[in-house]
């Protein structure tokens, strides 16, 4: 008992570390999106192509996902996740040697693809190693991590990519030729970061490959889910797919635009807004995260998602016309309260699944697509009305979804009653 223990206590020790790993790549999105928009000299429609690249992976590879770990188990998922990860890092350098743009996006939709796989295996994984009582208490913990990624990766991303190159005002008195030339530099300023991210996961991932990882299928794991038409009978898996659609798409919007936003709204330079997209977002979404698994020992996690929600739909209008240092600090609020909502939609929404669980896990992931689709709208806003604030209308309807879905969309409805 001790040894088997030991074991599952070290599998999620590894499981964890992943939640870190994708929180931190994906973090860095918010500092490729104005530094690639500088470099390439993008409209910020255009930027949110960064955000879409990477969340139509998840779209793609959402179901073949779930057949890896249906067929070939969780372990095999994660090293292949893991592969595709790292090869998508290594791809910055070509991609910032032939200055492509085109290039650095199939490079992130690539890293995406394993993502996708990593957290179709990482997040059913978590949930079920232990006691179902406290699956989502758990998903929670190990997201937790996730929120540390989100305050690091902008602080470390904003010296290693957003301090090089020219200033713009050094730049507006070049000749085209020599801005075209130091623009080039500062694209490839990406370079080492991501080299160094695709050494560390291929480290993760031979360690992955060397250890034995307990093997966990959940109940009823004899009837095989029959197709996604089966698995859909779940009234409350598809309100969550819905949830975690409109989530995704939100938390993208709120994060990844957080520099041009703080910009805007309060007149801070660059390096000072991703300061606070660390120090400010990311600190509060990883508090927020630690705090919500503590609440959750006394408020149901669908009460607590509730409410958590309730008040962003507050805080997202407040977003669309406060002005000054105070509309940073109310995203900063943004960020703790949007922190619970992935990991407490997605345990929700696999309650009781059984057979399909594979599969549903699958669908919840292959909603993320959301962050495909949110942040061009967003950025359509803000191109067509000169004012990035007023695409907060966005994250408002969206946490007005997850709302619903905390309130009465969770709910496990017997399949009979709503056939």
């Amino acid at each position: 008992m001790p040894n088997k223990a030991a074991s599952t206590r070290f599998a999620f020790i590894m499981i964890t570390s992943l939640f870190f790993m994708w929180g931190f790549v994906h973090n860095l999105d918010p500092i490729l999106i104005p530094h690639l928009k500088k470099s390439f000299s993008l409209t910020t429609l255009q930027s949110s192509l960064i955000d879409s690249s990477v969340f139509i992976a998840y779209f793609v590879m959402a179901l073949p996902a779930g057949y890896i770990m249906k067929t070939y188990g969780y372990k095999a998922g994660i090293i292949t996740g893991l592969g595709l990860f790292a090869l998508g890092s290594f791809l910055f350098i070509p991609a910032a040697d032939t200055q492509q743009y085109l290039f650095f996006l199939a490079a992130l939709f690539i890293i995406a693809c394993g993502l996708t796989i990593l957290e179709t295996a990482a997040n059913p994984y978590a949930s079920l190693l232990g006691d179902p009582a406290t699956s989502t208490q758990r998903l929670n913990f190990a997201q937790s991590f996730n929120g540390l990624a989100v305050t690091l990766a902008p602080i470390i991303g904003a010296r290693m990519i957003l301090t090089k190159g020219s200033s713009d005002e050094a730049l507006a008195g070049m000749t085209e030729t020599a801005r075209k030339i130091a623009l080039a530099s500062e694209a490839a300023s990406v370079k080492t970061p991501y080299f160094v991210l695709g050494s560390i996961i291929v480290l993760i991932a031979i360690i992955f490959a060397m250890i034995k990882l307990p093997e966990i299928k959940p109940e009823d794991a004899t009837v095989s889910g029959k197709s996604i038409k089966h698995t859909l009978r779940h009234l409350h898996l598809r309100w969550a797919i819905a949830a975690q659609f409109f989530y995704v798409g939100a938390q993208v919007c709120v994060l990844s635009f957080f520099i041009l936003y703080a910009m805007k709204a309060s007149g801070i330079d660059k390096i000072k807004a991703a300061d606070y997209l660390g120090m400010g977002c990311g600190v509060a979404f990883m508090i927020g995260r630690f705090a919500g698994t503590f609440f959750m020992k006394f408020i149901k996690p669908a009460n607590l998602l509730a409410i958590y929600a309730a008040i962003n739909v507050l805080l997202s209008l407040a977003a669309m016309f406060v002005h000054g240092m105070p509309a940073v600090y109310i995203v900063i609020a943004i960020a703790f309260f949007m922190s619970i909502m992935f990991p407490t939609i997605f345990s929700l929404g696999i309650k009781e699944l059984d057979a399909d669980t594979e599969m549903g896990s699958s669908l919840i992931v292959m909603s993320i697509v959301g962050g495909a689709i949110m942040p061009p709208v967003l950025a359509l806003i803000s191109d067509i009305t000169g004012d990035i604030q007023l695409g907060y209308f966005v994250p408002f309807v969206c946490f007005s979804i997850v709302f619903y879905f905390g309130w009465k969309g969770y709910r496990v409805v017997p399949i009979q009653s709503h056939q």
